[in-house]
């Protein structure tokens, strides 16, 4: 069984933004698909705040909040892990500053997604465009700086923990097509104005493109996860250090262990009160070969 785990924070924010974006198409859609006010004449797809900016603007706001939220407690997480030792330790001073930079931008590009959501793009254009902006920026120059923590990370043990490489990779494919994106709808929005639909189309791509960047937190915050297990009374015997015929009481083991040992820290597998092979842990480590 699963313990819940730092895991579910990316798992959250994922899930409420691909709802919240799937909510805003099918209300457009089960509309009839209207042109709004805010719409060019030549332009037959809403961008994500044109339909943000209509009765459904508290659904924009409460989902914008919940993503960023999660997700930022997904970096704070990351970095509470790494500095307790439940996730391989930071190196250096380059690598934990790098860490804590792309908090502080993450931290940015939530305030600009909120503010968006909260300024429409109908009353507030101007301060709406710019917060798209932040938001964009924010978190595009918080995944650059987690990047080069997970590379000089991933250098640094890249013969124990092969999956610090793994996270790189996708983090960097993130950058590379969202910035790539992102530059096609700044080119197309402005020199287009917004008429045709390229430049919305775009928008709910790189929309889409970011919710697998969220969920890609959820390999970096696995190690954190344990799965507890039960020996059942009549193999205890074989687990526990005194003989099955001692007297006392006789209570059924529970041991956890790592789903995955694969990027965890060097108190990773430190545990309180748990009983692991029939001996009780009181803040040991548990032996990796249970």
């Amino acid at each position: 069984m699963w313990i819940i785990s730092f895991w579910v924070f990316p798992v959250i924010s994922a899930c409420m933004w691909l709802a919240m974006l799937i909510a805003m198409l099918s209300t457009w859609a089960v509309k009839g698909k209207p042109h709004y006010s805010n719409m060019p004449a030549s332009r037959t797809i809403p961008y994500i705040s044109d339909i943000g900016a209509t009765g459904i603007q508290p659904l924009f706001i409460a989902g914008s909040v919940v993503t960023v939220v999660f997700l930022d407690l997904s970096f704070l997480s990351e970095r509470w892990l790494r500095h307790s030792g439940q996730l391989v330790r930071n190196k250096g001073r380059f690598d934990k500053a790098c860490s804590i930079i792309s908090i502080i931008f993450s931290f940015i590009g939530a305030a600009g997604l909120i503010l968006l959501s909260i300024f429409n793009d109908v009353d507030y254009k101007n301060v709406h465009d710019s917060m798209l902006g932040v938001f964009i920026g924010g978190y595009l120059l918080s995944a650059i700086f987690i990047c080069m923590e997970y590379l000089r990370l991933g250098v640094t043990y890249r013969r124990q923990h092969r999956v610090l490489f793994i996270s790189f990779w996708i983090k960097l494919l993130f950058i590379i097509i969202e910035l790539g994106l992102a530059i096609g709808f700044g080119v197309l929005n402005q020199k287009e104005h917004g008429v045709t639909n390229a430049a919305a189309i775009l928008e709910w791509v790189i929309a889409l493109v970011f919710t697998f960047y969220v969920l890609s937190f959820i390999i970096d915050l696995l190690p954190s996860v344990r799965t507890r297990h039960h020996i059942p009374q009549g193999e205890k015997a074989l687990h526990m250090s005194r003989p099955s015929t001692s007297s006392g009481p006789q209570h059924e083991i529970t041991y956890e262990e790592p789903v995955t040992t694969d990027s965890m820290g060097d108190r990773g597998n430190t545990y309180r009160g748990q009983v692991v092979n029939g001996h009780h842990m009181s803040g040991t480590h548990v032996p990796r070969d249970f």
